[in-house]
């Protein structure tokens, strides 16, 4: 099922009680009120399940644009290494502008990762209590069951998420490394040097975006379980 992203959502805001409402929400986020920012938009017909699977879309898409990072950032290293006639500068500002973007796009899946973990906890947190209010036991035994259910998808999908984070990890070290090495060796050895790690270099970014494709995968499949309830 189609679910629009909150911030566009914002322009298309028709009355001044929603728009103020929604203005209200936005700068919640921004300070860092979670609860009161989730009371908000659920008042303005946005509940919380509809914010995870738009969150859950958003950091698939951070993702996915990080594996193109990642990728075009490998390109330039590479170029870079197999170009011994480039001024050493030039290599220099290659590489680091490659480790600046890949960073970039880096923190852009912490930041998405992060909201996801945040509207999850608090859904997860109201549905327990909501179960409480149940009169029947039979459909109170029915929603903790689809609740078990939700959790283990959610779990599985943010453990893939995360694996793919970790694998960020040494893919930004071996830039980093590179980059502070020309810096701080702006000679023509240094190349010869870079050369033995652009193959391990090469290896971590394949990891990294295996790992990114499963998230990726995934996030898809809990949008379809989760989106479709």
């Amino acid at each position: 099922m189609y679910r629009p992203s909150l911030c566009f959502l914002l322009p298309q805001a028709r009355s001044s009680s929603v728009w103020s409402g929604l203005v209200l929400a936005a700068l919640l986020t921004l300070t860092g009120c979670s609860t009161v920012y989730y009371n908000t938009m659920e008042k303005l017909g946005f509940e919380k399940r509809d914010i995870l699977v738009d969150r859950v879309e958003d950091a698939r898409d951070s993702q996915d644009g990080a594996q193109e990072t990642f990728r075009s950032s490998l390109e330039r290293f590479q170029s870079v290494v197999e170009t011994p006639d480039t001024p050493l500068k030039e290599k220099y500002e290659e590489v680091r502008d490659a480790y600046e973007d890949s960073e970039a796009a880096a923190q852009d899946v912490r930041d998405r990762i992060d909201s996801v973990e945040d509207v999850a906890a608090a859904l997860f947190d109201e549905w327990e209590d909501e179960l409480s209010r149940y009169e029947s036991q039979s459909l109170r035994r029915s929603s903790e069951q689809k609740l078990v259910e939700t959790r283990r998808h959610y779990d599985q999908l943010i453990t893939r998420m995360h694996d793919a984070e970790d694998r960020m990890e040494p893919v930004l070290q071996a830039f980093e490394d590179q980059m502070l090495f020309l810096k701080h060796n702006l000679n023509a050895q240094s190349i010869a040097a870079l050369e033995s790690e652009l193959g391990r270099i090469r290896q971590d970014v394949d990891l990294l975006i295996r790992e990114m494709e499963d998230a990726i995968a995934e996030s898809n499949a809990f949008i379809r379980r989760f989106g479709d309830q």
